[in-house]
């Protein structure tokens, strides 16, 4: 759900630098079966984590399970529609979930909270300025004529700066407000990689005409708090495929204009 600038290269030519600037992206295909061009990443291999993608129908958000090689505990971000096949993936990994963290609270990205607190009791971990968004996910659920399960309570009200062990994995918090007040992004610097929601996309950025939304915000949030990630950060994005600080830098139509880039 993102923003499309006036022009803008088909998908199949903006991704073409992305590859160049990135390629180390591109490899982390090895392990996902059947994956076609521009496609999430299904599944990563970052030497120490496993990263696994779940695309919901609909809206076509990605939720996350990440876990070290060498453990025995997982970490959901924004569990979706596709929340039972996270819950069989656990199942099939012989994990345990230790935490769901939410970068924000529009309707996509909670729709399976209540699912996976109930089949796994983990504890749920949101910004607090995203409250009011994630009290009403009934009334945002009703305006696409959807029915979901109530919400469980938020257990763990994070903040910028905050830093979270979770699974023997280190996430770093930043907040990052202008698609939704309370939007975070989690950077997991050992493996140099970004859970960035609806923020930043590949080729694109998030939306700023949706309740709480501002683009100066959004904008200023981009600049001080994702381009400032190491270059090589691969960002997990909330819809569409994985990108890297570098690429959207140098690519993307709303952020190269910044870096002296330009798309006219």
């Amino acid at each position: 759900r993102g923003a499309r600038p006036k022009k803008t290269p088909s998908r199949r030519k903006a991704w073409a630098p992305v590859a160049a600037a990135a390629p180390e992206a591109f490899r982390r295909y090895h392990k996902s079966a059947g994956a076609r061009f521009g496609a999430p990443f299904s599944c990563v291999d970052c030497s120490m984590m496993d990263i696994r993608t779940f695309v919901g129908p609909g809206f076509g958000e990605n939720a996350y399970l990440i876990w070290r090689l060498d453990g025995k505990s997982a970490v959901a971000v924004d569990p979706g529609a596709d929340a039972l096949s996270m819950i069989a993936t656990l199942a099939d990994e012989h994990l345990k979930l230790d935490a769901v963290l939410l970068t924000h609270a529009h309707i996509d990205h909670v729709e399976g909270v209540a699912e996976l607190k109930r089949h796994a009791n983990a504890p749920v971990y949101m910004h607090s300025d995203d409250m009011l968004l994630y009290d009403h996910a009934a009334t945002q659920a009703a305006q696409f004529g959807m029915n979901i399960e109530k919400l469980p309570p938020i257990d763990r009200r994070i903040a910028h700066g905050h830093h979270l062990n979770l699974a023997g994995i280190d996430f770093h918090v930043r907040h990052v407000p202008g698609h939704s007040p309370g939007h975070v992004l989690y950077y997991v610097a050992e493996a140099t990689v970004a859970f960035v929601g609806d923020v930043v996309f590949q080729g694109s950025i998030g939306r700023t005409d949706l309740p709480g939304g501002d683009y100066q915000q959004l904008m200023r949030s981009i600049r001080e708090h994702v381009m400032t990630l190491p270059d090589e950060t691969t960002l997990f994005c909330g819809h569409g495929p994985a990108t890297t600080v570098r690429a959207e830098r140098a690519f993307n139509p709303f952020i190269a204009p910044m870096y002296g880039g330009s798309f006219a």
